[in-house]
Formats: structure tokens, C-alpha cells, sequence
């Protein structure tokens, strides 16, 4: 059997998001998805049952703290078995910007004056802002700045400003505003023969399909686990052979203990347990869809990727053609999504209202969406947008339908 003769049962997924029967929330078409998404059943069971039975300190001999230990571990384990790492090459946090500024914090023993770091303009702030402070130590910035006709960054741009002084390299897996999706494996495989440092931020791709981090060759990757269907918490995957150089950024006595000397404070325990909730929804929805039970989680996890992968180009394409077509609308990156070239994140402006004035008829048509610049404010300013109004941005996932494509699209013909 095909691919395209196994489609998403749209109905099954969005019966196991609580939220789309919520008496506050049932009514709404939610398309404000990159700024975090809705979390299913088994998320809220997992951290209701942390919280009602093993609320307390974990890794002690009794009950209730040794199966808390536990279930941290685990949940970890399964988190690095998603995307390929290993146990000790993942860390879980409070967020992605925590994450990152952490992880500057540890890298910048290793920056001398006259070294190099390459931040993009397309990316969101916290891939951008950490690395930029290493000028602090002596580094120089260099700006790998986007194709304004397009929004895309250029490869033969890159080329021109990778060099042997270039010791860090951050950029975006996929833009949030953009939506393009970045070749990390080819930009890897570029820096890493100046032995460069490649950190990937994938908060704006992991929500439509877990990366598998050894294949793109990064460093360094991370992601927001509340736009991945799970609670406020950001994961950050690191090789382990850079990992254990690293210096201690927690307490005297995890000096040697990575990835745990570079996550201050360790990971919300409730929190981190939920996480399992995320792996069993995944499980649901592969053994709804497929027979084969006896795959890894890494192995249905691919599966599941390009079964949503084909979902959300049925759902977004209708959208973006419908924005390019207009006259008055101005559709941001690529037109049409096809073999997973950009994500269902769909930005616009229009050349005669403001941003907030669209996103306003869009909430009185009960669509949940903003205006905002959503932290990608260089990118908006290079392509001469103002950073107030900022632009509108449609953002879906796999549990959004045809359904909410059409009340999109009738929406926006009311502009």
C-alpha cells in the first residue's frame, strides 16, 4: 500500500486532543500552532498522574520517588530514541532560548579573539541573540543574510563567509516566518570542514516531523516540546564528543556529569514525565494507521512523519495559493508546498489594511490567530516590514483539517 492510499484519519487525531471538546476552546479553529500547540490525552494523564502520586523528590528507595525517577529516565530515553540521539547526548530545559543561552555560556571558553560566528537574519531571536553576545569574547559576527526576492538563504552566499576562523555556525532547521525549510545536512557538511560548530534550531520543523539528528550531521539541535505536543519545556540534543569538553554551567559536583553540567537547575520533573504522553499519542496513531507493531520508535516515527507531511500539504496548499493569487496580499517564502520543502506556516501583510486589522476579522470569525513579529524581527526588517504591525501568520499542524482550511480561505475572502 502507498503512502497516498493511507491518509491521516483526521477524525481519529483530534479525538485525542481534550481541547477541541472544551467548552471554551471547541468553537475556535486554532491556527496559531508555532506558538505552541494543543496537547493530547495521554500528555495531561501522564502529568496529572505524576502529580497525584509520585509528587516528590525522585531517585530514593521508596515507592512513589523511585517510580519518579524512573519515569524521568524513561522519558528521556524516549525522546533521544525519537531523533536518534543518545541518552547522554539529550538534556530537557525550560525552554529553547534557556537552552541555547546556556549552551553560549559553556561554548564561549572556546572563543579567542579574531574567531568567527555566523548568525543568520532569517531566524527566530533565540538562535540569534546567544551567539551574537560572543562578540563580548572577542568574536566577530558575520551575518549570513537571506535572498530578500525569496526569503531563502543562499548556499553560495554561505560559501562565500565560511572560512577556517569560523568556529560557530547557528542556523534555522525552518524559518517562523518563512516557513522554508533549510538543508542542515548539506550546511553541515560545509562548516564541518572548517570544523565548525553547527548549532540547529528546529522549533519551527520538530512539530511537523521529529528530525533524525545524526542523518542532518548537527552539533548541536534543539526545539520548544510545547509546539511538539507536550508541556512549556525545550529539548536540546548535543554530540556527545563536544559535550564532554564542555565546561560546567551547574553545580561544583556535576563538573563531569554531561549533558547534566549544562542544564542549571535539571529539568521540571512533572514536566519532563509527560513527555511520555507525547510517545504514546505517536504509538496511537502509527498502530491506528499501520499493521507492522515490531518497528523501533525511530522507524514508526519516519513513518508517521511522512504520513503528516502528506496531511499538511493537503491542508496548506489550498491557503497559499489562494494568498499568492490576491493582488492585495503578500504571501512570505514559497508558494506551494511539495516534497517537504517549507512548513504549513504561512505568513502575509496586506497592502491596504494592517496586520492587526486582518488578524482582528480573523478572530471575529472565531479563527485563532495574531499579528506580531513572533521574535523574528530581523527578518521582518530586512524585508522592510514593520516589526510593530508585523505580518499575519496561519500556522497548522497534522490535527487541523480540510475543514479549517475552507473557513480559512471563506475568512479571508471577507478582507
Amino acid at each position: 500500500m502507498t503512502l497516498e492510499n493511507i491518509k491521516l484519519d483526521i477524525d481519529y487525531v483530534r479525538s485525542q486532543f481534550p481541547t477541541f471538546k472544551d467548552p471554551l476552546a471547541k468553537d475556535w479553529l486554532f491556527a496559531e500552532n508555532a506558538g505552541g500547540s494543543y496537547v493530547p490525552k495521554n500528555v495531561i494523564q501522564k502529568l496529572n498522574n505524576f502529580m497525584t502520586s509520585t509528587k516528590v523528590q525522585p531517585y530514593a528507595e521508596y515507592p512513589m520517588s523511585k517510580i519518579a525517577g524512573e519515569n524521568m529516565d524513561k522519558a528521556t530515553k524516549i525522546f533521544a530514541d525519537m531523533i536518534n540521539a543518545k541518552k547522554n547526548e539529550i538534556l530537557i530545559g525550560g525552554s529553547t532560548s534557556i537552552n541555547l543561552y546556556v549552551l553560549s555560556n559553556a561554548l564561549k571558553h572556546f572563543i579567542k579573539k579574531g574567531d568567527e560566528v555566523i548568525v543568520t537574519n532569517q531566524d527566530h531571536e533565540a538562535n540569534i541573540s546567544p551567539w551574537r553576545r560572543l562578540s563580548k569574547s572577542g568574536a566577530k559576527i558575520i551575518e549570513w543574510k537571506f535572498n530578500k526576492k525569496n526569503g531563502e538563504l543562499e548556499i553560495d552566499d554561505l560559501k562565500k563567509i565560511l572560512n577556517k576562523n569560523t568556529k560557530i555556525l547557528a542556523v534555522t532547521h525552518c524559518s517562523n516566518i518563512v516557513g522554508s525549510i533549510n538543508s542542515l545536512q548539506q550546511i553541515c557538511e560545509l562548516a564541518h570542514k572548517f570544523n565548525t560548530i553547527v548549532i540547529g534550531d528546529g522549533v519551527s520543523y520538530a512539530p511537523h516531523g521529529f528530525p533524525d539528528v545524526k542523518e542532518l550531521g548537527v552539533d548541536f539541535y534543539t526545539f520548544s516540546l510545547y509546539k511538539t505536543y507536550g508541556p512549556h519545556l525545550g529539548l536540546l540534543y548535543g554530540r556527545e564528543e563536544i559535550l564532554k569538553k564542555l565546561p560546567n554551567q551547574n553545580h561544583e559536583f556535576l563538573d563531569k556529569d554531561y549533558p547534566y553540567n549544562i542544564n542549571p537547575g535539571g529539568p521540571n520533573h512533572e514536566e519532563l514525565v509527560s513527555l511520555i504522553g507525547i510517545n504514546e499519542y505517536f504509538e496511537n496513531v502509527y498502530n491506528h494507521h499501520f499493521k507492522n507493531k515490531k518497528l523501533s520508535i525511530r522507524e514508526k516515527i519516519m513513518k508517521l512523519n511522512n504520513l503528516i507531511s502528506y496531511h499538511e500539504e493537503l491542508i496548506a496548499n489550498p491557503i497559499l495559493e489562494y494568498i499568492d493569487n490576491r493582488d492585495d496580499l503578500v504571501l512570505i517564502g514559497k508558494n506551494k508546498i511539495q516534497n517537504k520543502n517549507r512548513a504549513p506556516t504561512i505568513s502575509f501583510f496586506s497592502k491596504k489594511k494592517s496586520s492587526k486589522k486582518i488578524s482582528e476579522i480573523l478572530v471575529k470569525n472565531k479563527i485563532a490567530t495574531r499579528n506580531d513579529n513572533f521574535y523574528a524581527w530581523r527578518c521582518l526588517k530586512a524585508l522592510d516590514i514593520d516589526n510593530e504591525d508585523g505580518v499575519v501568520r496561519i500556522s497548522l499542524v497534522h490535527y487541523n483539517s480540510l475543514k479549517d482550511t475552507n473557513k480559512i480561505i471563506n475568512a479571508l475572502k471577507k478582507i
